[in-house]
């Protein structure tokens, strides 16, 4: 019995490997740009987001300022709305208001 010439199996397992390694490094340059281009987005959302937050704190400092503003405004005006706000006072308010509805 004779072996007939045929492919010599330690050559493919030696281009198999080589070709494993191909596609490893492959695989590391497209996860090495993936990579960078994720983390030029992260640059640029916390850029976004810095200046949002900037945004937002002014807006907060304004309404903070707004309402000091009408407290101050409505000072005369205290005495008044807790007479108002009192139950009897209320009470005396309906009255008027049903009296008047009635005529």
């Amino acid at each position: 019995m004779t072996l007939l010439p045929g492919p010599d199996y330690g050559q493919i397992g030696i281009y198999l490997l080589i070709a494993a390694a191909v596609v490893i490094v492959i695989e590391c340059g497209l996860a090495a740009w993936w990579s960078v281009r994720i983390a030029q987005r992260s640059q640029a959302l916390n850029e976004k987001l810095l200046s949002e937050r900037a945004n937002l704190e002014a807006g907060v400092a304004r309404l903070q300022m707004t309402l000091e503003e009408m407290g101050m405004l409505w000072q005369p005006y205290n005495r008044l709305l807790s007479w108002v706000q009192h139950p009897l006072a209320i009470a005396v308010i309906q009255s008027f208001v049903r009296r008047v509805a009635v005529r």
